[in-house]
């Protein structure tokens, strides 16, 4: 499957390198690829996942501001989901949901300073159900049972080769400005209405990103740089590659830059 536009990696400010970076790396099993004491880079196979920065001076974000509402790890397998649920389990990890999808089986958690986590598992893309271009998506309860045997012998040390940032999970003030820069503005497909949230696809994924105003309905532009979500990489390829090298700012000032 191709996808013109797809996640690269997510840029976080944080007060707290250490812990926050730390836990990334101990409890996802993401590799530290660069760092000092001012920023991190974490991620897979070379690949840069997950930017840190420090800045201790930045005032802590809000729950009810636009931002980030989680960043989505893909895992390659229902093993490898299930090797993380077991290790998540023996450290004693605090996890806020487990869902399944349809299109997807999904875990929720958040690191040290709040900012949410989604480790996931796609099913099989010839599983999904499509209807006009819109995919069906709900949020039922993950089903451990069916899962956990998936594991077998096997335990978890790391994130596998082919972990990648599947999706992003953003807060937002109103859903229709948000469409129109998401669809409008950056160029992705519509493939999902659900209360209080809107789905966004490239390519025929179910959803490469996503906006929605549980917590943040009415939040306007942020005035000040915070904690939490400073930039969204997008990599860009086909009818997509002419908007490399740019970069967008959304109606909250979220900041995409967009590479080859």
């Amino acid at each position: 499957m191709t996808h013109p536009l797809r996640i690269g990696s997510v840029t976080l400010t944080v007060h707290d390198l250490g812990s926050v970076g730390d836990f990334y790396e101990r409890e996802l099993g993401l590799h530290r690829l660069s760092g000092d004491g001012e920023s991190r880079t974490l991620g897979v196979d070379g690949t840069p996942l997950l930017n840190l920065r420090r800045d201790v001076q930045t005032r802590r974000s809000s729950p009810r501001e636009a931002g980030l509402f989680h960043t989505a790890f893909l895992l390659p397998s229902r093993g490898d989901l299930a090797r993380w649920v077991n290790q998540a389990s023996q450290h004693g990890l605090r996890l806020q949901g487990a869902s399944d999808h349809i299109v997807s089986e999904a875990l929720y958690l958040a690191d040290p300073e709040g900012n949410g986590i989604e480790i996931y598992v796609d099913r099989p893309a010839e599983t999904w159900q499509w209807d006009n271009g819109t995919v069906k998506m709900a949020t039922d309860r993950l089903d451990f049972a069916n899962l956990m045997p998936e594991a077998g012998s096997f335990v978890w040390k790391a994130a596998p080769t082919g972990t990648t940032v599947g999706h992003v999970h953003l807060q937002v003030g109103e859903l229709k400005p948000a469409e129109e820069f998401y669809a409008g503005a950056l160029g992705f497909d519509v493939t999902c209405h659900y209360p209080g949230a809107t789905f966004y696809s490239s390519g025929g994924y179910h959803h490469h990103l996503a906006s929605n105003i549980w917590n943040s309905r009415g939040a306007t532009a942020r005035a000040d740089v915070a904690t939490g979500l400073t930039e969204l990489e997008l990599i860009a390829s086909g009818d997509k590659a002419g908007l490399a090298g740019k970069a967008f700012a959304d109606p909250w000032g979220t900041r995409f830059v967009v590479r080859s």
